[in-house]
């Protein structure tokens, strides 16, 4: 049985998504209560691939005692099925209010919601049960019930919609296995770390073998190593199961690490959208520099110090240059080949270069012997071939023995 083939009702999905005929469903396949009807599954618009999320022009106005407040205005887009999106914005953005709207726990005030092409908001009770089956949802708290056991935490949410014992029991062992906690059937939660306490929010999310994971600031409470391992069992999840994660954080770093696509809200609309190396490779928006400004490279206070506008007017020296590389190219920086062919070293002073989803990025401070001409070093770098995409002269310094 594979770990995406179980859900409320008696239907079995394989990894890809198809439905298995009943001769070949598991034993002891979960069943709705004796004599209760399990809730319909939300009909899909024709076309519309599991797990895909679409917004139409959605606004959220909450009330106030100062007046009505605008949460969310306008926002349009759409969130491919079994991609990795990131929602990412600074405090009062608008991006748990968005996120909410997904399983309905907030309604829109205008504008709609279509997942898998159904629009949310015409679903019944019993549609609305069933849509939330099928969509999990981690938080940064993690929420588990302190007085049960990590296999009763994960197995609860199968217990409510009525599973078998022998079912639950197979899909619990199934989902501790992924996320690693095998090990911690009857350990309580006091007794485990942050880490292994989302390790245990994220199998119970799992249980209904949901189309679509939503994840609420999910790794904000987490050490940073902690934070890189719960980030890549999101994201093995995401590959083995093809599972669609959403995800809202104010970390760039996290965008960085996990995401294909992010969205960047300022005041409740859409400041930029893209694939992450673009929006990391060339921010449009000054909320998104803002963002960034924590991941970026600028020059060392000691460098800052010495720095001139102009060249000195006596003796040597470095003209200081600042390169960007938005990843177009794909290539990385050849230092060793620029300074072959100019006859003269090329000193990297600060700075890195990331790789982004294949794609190379970043921005380098390199120190440039002021008797190399700027026109034919900028010909090594943005000629054919090449790969810096900007260059700014940021100022100049003095040579002087060891200096850089």
């Amino acid at each position: 049985m594979s770990l995406t083939a179980a859900s409320p009702s008696p239907v079995w999905r394989s990894a890809a998504g198809t439905a298995p005929s009943p001769a070949t469903a598991p034993a002891g396949a979960p069943q709705p209560r004796a004599g209760a009807a399990p809730p319909p599954a939300p009909s899909a618009e024709a076309g519309a691939p599991s797990g895909s999320v679409v917004f139409e022009q959605l606004g959220k106005v909450y009330a106030s005692s100062a007046g009505p407040v605008a949460a969310l205005a306008d926002i349009s887009l759409q969130i491919p099925a079994g991609s990795i999106f990131g929602i990412i914005g600074r405090s009062g953005a608008g991006k748990s209010s968005l996120l909410r709207t997904i399983n309905r726990l907030e309604s829109p005030t205008s504008g709609r919601v279509r997942v898998d092409g159904t629009d949310i908001a015409t679903l019944d009770d019993d549609g609305l049960v069933a849509l939330r089956r099928r969509i999990g949802m981690i938080f940064q708290h993690f929420n588990l019930l302190a007085a049960k056991t990590v296999y009763d935490n994960v197995a609860l949410p199968l217990r409510v919609a009525g599973w078998r014992p022998a079912a639950i029991h197979q899909r619990v062992e199934e989902l501790l296995a992924l996320v690693g906690l095998s090990d911690k059937h009857r350990t309580y939660p006091a007794r485990l770390s942050g880490g292994q306490k989302q390790r245990v929010g994220i199998a119970r999310a799992l249980a209904t073998a949901p189309e679509i994971l939503l994840c609420d600031e999910a790794t904000s409470a987490l050490d940073p190593e902690t934070t890189h391992a719960i980030l890549q069992l999101l994201r093995d999840i995401n590959r083995r199961l093809g599972i669609t994660v959403i995800l809202i954080t104010h970390e760039m770093s996290v965008i960085r690490e996990i995401a294909d696509q992010v969205l960047v809200l300022e005041q409740g609309r859409i400041a930029e959208q893209g694939e992450v190396w673009k929006v990391f490779g060339a921010p449009q928006h000054d909320a998104t520099r803002a963002l960034l400004a924590p991941l970026q490279h600028g020059l060392p206070d000691d460098l800052q110090g010495r720095l001139q506008a102009e060249p000195p007017a006596h003796g040597g020296y470095q003209r200081i240059l600042r390169l960007g590389y938005t990843g177009e190219g794909g290539l990385e920086p050849d230092f060793a080949r620029i300074a072959q062919a100019l006859h003269s070293p090329v000193r990297l002073v600060h700075g890195g270069v990331d790789r982004i989803r294949g794609h190379a990025q970043g921005r380098l401070i390199v120190s440039l012997p002021g008797t190399v001409t700027l026109p034919d070093f900028v010909h090594l770098v943005q000629g054919p071939g090449a790969i810096a995409h900007s260059i700014e002269v940021i100022g100049h310094v003095a040579d002087v023995e060891h200096s850089l």
